[in-house]
């Protein structure tokens, strides 16, 4: 079969397994994502909040039954669903009611929390705005599975070009989209939030990074474009990749220079694009009032503004940091698959260290969103996640001298067309 045709197979194959878990994938902010959503595709507040509230209780009820069915005593049981969803929609619209009579109803949310926390939605319209045509043609369930189901398969199939892009050879092109579906990208990209598209939009920009360093100038247009929908999606990644590019870019460059060798054009291109898209989401973020990090850092600590703010917050802040990366790397040694996936990842990337370094700038964004949000109990490391993109490239390009031991070598005056990208 042709590359194309191994890569859709996988893609369907992976689209396949989801229909096993329909339900039960959303988080506490997906009721956020989905009323945007259902709010632009016309729905008024009321409707929009009856919608939500529906996927989110029957999402609950679906786990409980599922969860009693296995019990080793309550399996016996009646099925919980009517009580859990019953239960769930009082809660839920007693919350919005009651805020809905304080007269918190501006914005495109349903008012499931504060105002100040709810805004840190309203500012993130890029996840909504791609979920509007699933959500109208399948409904809010079917539609955010299927939104979902596209957004993991096209991350995968992007490690696939990136691959391809670095003239790795088809077999390992194929596992690092297969390693993007089974390690955890796979599984938080399949969950309805922000971390699947930013996770695709950054494999994007890291594409337009492979393209540029063949001389494609499409490629910085594909990496200044991604950046700037990642704004749209969530500023703080597109402020975090950029300022990482721009210090791969000029480390790089630097690099190159003492050892007496020029750093090229697209090097020193990327950077650039990198810090104008760093310097741009600031000044831009600014100008549209976003929430600022003081905002973020209150949420963090007053429990999403659950308590009056913390008169100093940075110092207890930067206690938190300490102890959470202390209990983190504890929990790393007792299960060091993470921190070997990395080691590896690393080592393929020094395969090609232009190229590897905007990988190791990308994958560093997944540190610096957690470092910001240092909360040990968050959803499954769905933070950190964007750091598992350095195993799933560089594994890859670390296996590469194995397979192309096996490929036959050019003929003398034959052009090699898989001549890697440094």
């Amino acid at each position: 079969m042709r590359p194309r045709t191994w890569v859709l197979l996988l893609a369907a194959v992976f689209a396949l397994l989801q229909l096993a878990n329909v339900t039960g994938r959303d988080t506490p902010d997906t009721k956020n994502y989905l009323a945007y959503a259902l709010s632009l595709s016309g729905r008024d507040k009321r409707a929009t909040a009856e919608a939500t509230i529906d996927y989110v209780c029957d999402g609950k009820a679906s786990l409980a039954r599922r969860a009693q069915s296995v019990h080793v005593v309550h399996f016996h049981r009646p099925d919980p669903t009517a009580r859990v969803t019953a239960g769930c929609r009082e809660r839920e619209w007693r919350t919005v009611e009651t805020r809905l009579r304080a007269g918190q109803t501006g914005g495109h949310t349903v008012p499931f929390m504060p105002e100040r926390f709810m805004r840190i939605f309203e500012v993130r319209p890029g996840y909504p705005a791609f979920l509007v045509p699933f959500v109208a043609a399948f409904g809010a369930t079917w539609g955010l599975w299927a939104a979902s189901v596209v957004i993991a398969a096209a991350g995968g199939v992007l490690v696939f070009l990136v691959l391809r892009t670095l003239s790795v050879p088809v077999p390992l092109a194929l596992t690092g989209q297969g390693l993007y579906y089974v390690l955890p990208c796979g599984t938080t990209a399949m969950r309805p939030m922000t971390e699947g598209l930013l996770l695709a939009l950054t494999l994007s920009a890291l594409w337009g990074c492979a393209l540029a360093l063949r001389g494609r100038r499409a490629g910085l247009a594909l990496a200044g474009g991604s950046l700037a929908a990642l704004f749209t999606v969530k500023h703080s990644q597109a402020l975090f990749l950029g300022v990482c590019l721009a210090a791969a870019g000029a480390l790089i460059a630097v690099r190159r220079r003492r050892r007496g060798r020029p750093p090229g054009r697209a090097v020193p291109a990327l950077g650039l694009i990198g810090l104008g898209a760093a310097l741009g989401t600031v000044v831009l973020a600014r100008l549209l009032h976003y929430p600022s990090e003081s905002d973020s850092l209150q949420d963090l600590l007053t429990g999403h503004f659950a308590r009056p703010d913390r008169e100093h917050p940075w110092p207890e802040f930067w206690r938190l940091q300490g102890n959470f990366w202390g209990e983190w790397l504890r929990r790393q040694a007792w299960q060091p698959l993470f921190a070997a996936a990395l080691g590896a990842g690393v080592w393929g990337a020094l395969r090609r260290p232009v190229f590897g370094g905007f990988l190791v700038a990308a994958a560093a964004t997944g540190f610096l969103t957690q470092a910001a949000h240092p909360d040990i109990n968050i959803w499954g490391e769905r933070l950190i996640v964007l750091a598992w993109l350095l195993p799933v490239v560089g594994i890859p390009l670390l296996l590469e001298p194995v397979v192309r031991a096996r490929v036959p070598v050019p003929a003398q005056g034959q052009v090699s067309r898989t001549e890697p990208v440094r």
